[in-house]
């Protein structure tokens, strides 16, 4: 069944075309030089920076294919179908110097090693490189996209060279040490061996899919157990949707309930009002929604998307299509700049802080590679076509086009900004179909469906009205979707609440008091400790926010509070998330009665404010982007999650070590603040009673010697320690290193901060 779909005019048409701009910006020859320097040879031209020029490099030219391929698909640009062909021929070229068909943007020594079956592993690191799979998995996507979307037949080549390689190398592992590979974050590799499979049909892709299958990680979700908790978010998505497309394919009924399992959880339990997940790249305790900078990385609802569709497809109900749309309007198109076309890693839910956008040429997350995609896709769900139904699943300006039916359906929307949508059926020849169309939850009134003027009673059936019947041209479908405003409270703090009017969530636009220079930036943990502003309450005795909160333009869908903002009576504004830039924001509000804020004091934004006014850096231990971010190295270390107080940690054992980079200000004197738990105490360990006891160097220079004796049972603490004033004369960073001695422990190291006064 051939359908294609179209954007036509409205939100999501501007920013499909500025994510255009931004493909056609790049320069492939930066983009592919990574891969012609780990060839050893020269590139054209020097590779970008940021990310790219790191060990994860190559990620963005797969990235980038992707993004293109499916850009060129719905757009028929053919600008980016000649930058297809040119990256291909380029990635080809690369590929003809290695014998055994590599191609990647850094050197295959780790994979080397791996193949060996003796290699190095840990959370992010494989064979002494940084998430390779992952990386490499990119490169793999965009060469199926390439094949599949855009045509491409070089690319198909080049991918069959770069698998052989693969299923040679990994044919040599037991089934032990693939699965210990795989404790190495690395992407959806069972997911595009699939894919893989379903292009060559060659058995042998299938079976590597499926060694590509984490049982760690997927069997307790089969047996319905989340253990999701410290655990880095967006490393485990991508196992799932590779799991969701292996169901697909073998019609495992395993697949199908970890998958479906894994969404309800992830987004009933673990997800943020915008549909984003994560703080600080990783689940947290269940049902809690700790607010901060770093929150909903954008990759993970990226993810979550893609395999709500999968979920969707072997369901179609319209709870899926519910968070779809939420994560979609709320989190995909608020994470472009509508001007710049750049793009977020986080999206803060601190209040009173803004969103950090990516520079076009010193960046590169992880984030900016799916951002790349994002705006090629906003067409894909839509519409999805079963059979002989239609199901209409969001309120978008596009066109269908049923090549087999010989219909062509228009839906002309203005949504959000007109509560109320139709659908013409431009051509047809009398064909039947179920057009279904969405009943999304938060309808607040009648649909009121119209078809050619008449209204229609119809079923419903899965949230969907089912208009069945023989359509001709000129048929016209009227529907209204009417919207008000509600309230979301968050899963753990009754006061927390964010608020919607229909599927769209509204911001407080807080202006630019004391706002960055600059919020497209190379680094994006540069502005986590920006100073913040103060954020009114919300004092009500009205729960329905119907009451205090109006429209005043209903154009732009702008919202003043009456004079309820606390302290000082303030009006507050609030517009979509969508459109919000470059300001200062607040999604979740403290809202409460006069009698509760007379006593009320926030103590952990008190505290908050003042850790940060005094922290010149702050490293988490035991997490993927904040070590790499400082320069992490070790010996003898090990990493692990104690969700009792929700937080990672690292240490380092018997003549080991752990040490990290770190900023600091050469004019004011500067003190380490270490984090550890309050039970750590000696233990036995291979026949031997261990202590926790090491010592504490800057720049090699010992400044403190520390014994933990388990004297805070239960609870983090933190320990303040001087750092003498030779040791930061003249310098920007500092090497702060945790060193045990033999048969010693050094750690666990719950937090590294470093801070301006002593505490």
């Amino acid at each position: 069944m051939d359908t294609t779909v179209k954007l036509n005019d409205g939100l999501f048409k501007k920013s499909e075309q500025k994510g255009k701009g931004y493909l056609l910006y790049l320069d492939i020859d930066r983009l592919v030089a990574p891969c012609y320097e780990a060839a050893g040879k020269e590139p054209r031209k020097p590779r970008y920076g940021g990310w790219e020029s790191m060990e994860i490099a190559g990620h963005s030219i797969g990235h980038w294919l992707s993004a293109a391929s499916m850009m060129y698909r719905v757009t028929g640009d053919l600008l980016l179908k000649e930058k297809i062909e040119y990256a291909m021929d380029e990635l080809a070229l690369v590929q003809s110097y290695d014998p055994d068909g590599y191609v990647s943007g850094f050197r295959r020594d780790c994979f080397d090693e791996v193949f060996t079956g003796d290699f190095r592993v840990d959370n992010f690191g494989l064979g002494g490189s940084w998430v390779p799979w992952y990386s490499i998995h990119k490169i793999y996507a965009g060469l199926v996209d390439a094949h599949r979307l855009a045509g491409c037949n070089k690319a198909l080549e080049v991918l069959r060279k770069l698998s052989d390689w693969a299923e040679r190398g990994l044919s040599k592992l037991t089934d032990e040490q693939f699965q210990r590979m795989l404790t190495c974050e690395y992407g959806g590799m069972n997911e595009t061996m699939a894919d893989i499979y379903e292009v060559t049909g060659e058995e042998r892709y299938l079976i590597l899919a499926e060694r590509f299958n984490h049982q760690a990680i997927l069997e307790p979700l089969t047996q319905g157990i989340d253990d999701l908790a410290g655990k880095h978010a967006n490393t485990q998505i991508p196992k799932v949707i590779g799991a969701a497309k292996l169901y697909d394919i073998t019609k495992k009924n395993d697949y199908k309930e970890m998958a479906t399992f894994f969404w309800d959880q992830v987004i009933h339990h673990r997800s943020y009002v915008m549909g984003g997940n994560s703080n600080g790249e990783h689940f947290g305790i269940a049902d809690t929604e700790p607010l901060g900078i770093l929150t909903t990385e954008t990759c993970n609802t990226y993810n979550m998307l893609k395999l709500t569709e999968y979920i969707f497809d072997w369901n179609p109900n319209s709870k899926y299509m519910d968070y779809y749309e939420n994560g979609l309007y709320n989190h995909i198109l608020a994470s472009q700049d509508p001007d710049s076309g750049m793009k977020t890693y986080f999206v803060s839910t601190e209040p009173g802080h803004f969103k950090v956008y990516c520079s076009p040429d010193d960046s590169f997350w992880c984030c900016t590679g799916s951002g790349m995609e994002n705006p090629a896709r906003y067409a894909k769900n839509i519409y999805t076509r079963k059979e002989n139904n239609l199901y209409v699943n969001l309120f978008i300006s596009s066109t269908i086009t049923l090549e087999d039916k010989e219909l062509q359906f228009v839906q002309k929307s203005n949504f959000p900004y007109e509560a109320h949508s139709e659908i013409l059926v431009k051509e047809a020849n009398g064909a039947r179909l179920a057009v279904r169309i969405r009943v999304p939850y938060w309808l607040a009134g009648e649909q009121n469906i119209r078809i050619n003027g008449g209204k229609v009673d119809a079923d419903i059936i899965d949230g969907y009205v089912v208009l069945d019947r023989e359509w001709l041209a000129g048929d016209r479908i009227q529907f209204d979707l009417p919207m008000k405003l509600h309230k979301y409270i968050a899963k753990d703090d009754q006061l927390k609440q964010a608020l919607l009017y229909g599927p769209i969530l509204l911001a407080g636009a807080l202006g630019r008091e004391n706002f960055p220079e600059e919020d497209i930036v190379p680094d994006h943990q540069s502005l986590n400790n920006h100073p913040l502003i103060d954020v009114p309450v919300l004092v009500t005795e009205e729960d329905d926010p119907n009451q205090w909160l109006k429209l005043v333009d209903g154009d732009s869908l702008v919202f003043e509070t009456m004079s309820i903002g606390q302290p000082g009576d303030q009006v507050v504004k609030m517009i979509p998330f969508f459109a919000l830039h470059h300001e200062r924001y607040t999604l979740y509000w403290n809202v409460m009665s006069e009698a509760s804020f007379a006593t009320f004091v926030d103590e952990e934004k008190k505290a908050l404010e003042n850790i940060r006014q005094m922290t010149v850096d702050f490293v988490q231990p035991g997490e993927q982007q904040p070590e790499t971010d400082h320069q992490f190295h070790a010996k003898n270390s090990t990493t692990g999650y104690l969700n009792l107080v929700d937080r990672h940690w690292r240490d380092a054992r018997n003549e080991g070590f752990l040490s990290y980079q770190m900023a600091i200000e050469d004019d004011t004197p500067m003190y380490l603040l270490v984090t550890y738990f309050g039970t750590d105490n000696a233990i036995f360990m291979d026949g031997v009673w261990k202590e926790r006891a090491f010592t504490i160097q800057i720049d090699q220079q010992e400044i403190a010697t520390v014994l933990l004796k388990g004297e805070h049972p239960g609870e983090l603490f933190d320990v303040c320690y001087p750092i003498p004033e030779q040791l930061t004369k003249g310098k920007s960073q500092v090497e702060v290193k945790f060193v045990a001695g033999k048969e010693k422990i050094a750690g666990g190291i719950y937090g590294v901060r470093v801070i301006n006064q002593s505490i």
